[in-house]
């Protein structure tokens, strides 16, 4: 039998390295964070059947996917690993948002053009209710506050549009989970504008400070349009078509403080 137990102690010992080295973990780093460092929200455009087809084998997926009624909510990929869900995207300079974001879908169709114009539907309230659960957990596992949950509209403006205007931001805001302007702060911000309206150099700029991705050109290109579209489908839903005026300048001013500095000292000249 001894001549079978140097070949035994090889095997051991192949076992061994096979299984990874030895980490001693005795000493934790206290300079650190949670990789996550977004939460983004999305729609579906289709039904449930179709959305589970397409997140668990198609060439796109999300962390998690929320069905209308019952609200189940499904998770298609561990929060330690990347979801494909947001593609080209940037927030805060921060680009290509996927490597540090959790990516929430919503069964939700979208909208559909008619002759008398854009039909956007509304979400279930118990499939926001559960939303707002899951973003309660989520925010505080990884230590995140409630301006980093974001649309997926937020972070691409230029290309996509969901989770539309019918979501309800105001009631994730109240729940804690999202961020809202306070009421008397645009209230007295557009009591100060006065019909006045700030040069499209200051939307550029107040966007770019509240974290959308915009090039100041002092110019209302198209993609000025998108981005202030996307800020009022947000803020502003009943009214999002992308032009600069007074109330959507007051929201700004009441979510960018260095916007609203602005406001307080160039008024003079402006166009009322």
């Amino acid at each position: 039998m001894d001549r079978w137990l140097p070949a035994a102690l090889l095997l051991l010992l192949l076992a061994g390295c096979s299984s990874g080295p030895v980490i001693d973990t005795r000493y934790t780093a206290v300079s650190q964070d949670s990789r996550v460092q977004y939460v983004i929200l999305h729609y579906t455009s289709s039904g449930l059947d179709r959305s589970l087809n397409h997140l668990a084998h198609g060439g796109v997926s999300s962390h998690y996917l929320i069905d209308r009624q019952p609200p189940t909510i499904y998770r298609l990929v561990d929060e330690s690993r990347r979801a494909w869900h947001t593609g080209e995207s940037s927030w805060n300079g921060r680009t290509w948002l996927n490597s540090t974001s959790i990516g929430i879908e919503l069964v939700h169709y979208g909208y559909h053009d008619t002759s008398e114009g854009r039909i956007w539907p509304d979400y279930e309230p118990a499939q926001i209710e559960a939303l707002i659960v899951l973003l309660r957990d989520i925010l505080q596992r990884h230590g995140l506050g409630p301006e980093r949950v974001l649309g997926h509209s937020d972070v691409s403006p230029q290309r996509k549009v969901d989770p539309g205007p019918m979501f309800p931001w105001q009631q994730l805001a109240d729940a804690g989970v999202a961020i809202w302007p306070d009421a008397a702060e645009v209230q007295q911000w557009s009591a100060q504008l006065n019909q006045c309206l700030p040069p499209i150099d200051w939307f550029q700029l107040a966007l770019t400070e509240f974290g959308y991705t915009q090039t100041v050109t002092g110019e209302l290109d198209r993609a000025t349009r998108n981005v202030l579209a996307a800020f009022q489908m947000r803020f502003r839903p009943q009214l999002h078509d992308g032009d600069p005026d007074s109330e959507t300048a007051a929201l700004l001013a009441a979510l960018s403080p260095k916007a609203a500095d602005q406001l307080s000292t160039e008024q003079v000249g402006w166009s009322c």
